[in-house]
C-alpha cells in the first residue's frame, strides 16, 4: 500500500511537471509575440518621426516664402 501512496506522489508530480512545462512554452510564445509587437511599434515610431521632421520642413519653408510675400508687399508703398 506504501507503493501505491508513493506512486501517486510521483504521478501527482509528473502532472505538475507537465503543467509547468506547458506555461513555460505558452509564456515563451507570449513573450515572442510581444517582442515582435515591439518590433512593429517601434518601426511606426521612426516611420513617425520622419514624417514629423518632413511636415516641419514643409512647414518652415511656407512660413519663409509667406514671409517674403508679405516683404514684398511692405515694400510696394500701398
Amino acid at each position: 500500500m506504501a507503493e501505491l501512496n508513493e506512486m501517486d506522489y510521483f504521478k501527482a508530480l509528473e502532472e505538475k511537471v507537465g503543467a509547468l512545462i506547458a506555461e513555460i512554452k505558452s509564456l515563451r510564445g507570449e513573450r515572442e509575440s510581444l517582442k515582435e509587437k515591439i518590433r512593429q511599434q517601434e518601426k511606426n515610431i521612426s516611420d513617425l518621426s520622419g514624417d514629423m521632421a518632413r511636415l516641419k520642413g514643409s512647414r518652415d519653408k511656407a512660413k519663409e516664402r509667406i514671409a517674403s510675400i508679405l516683404q514684398k508687399i511692405e515694400q510696394m508703398d500701398i
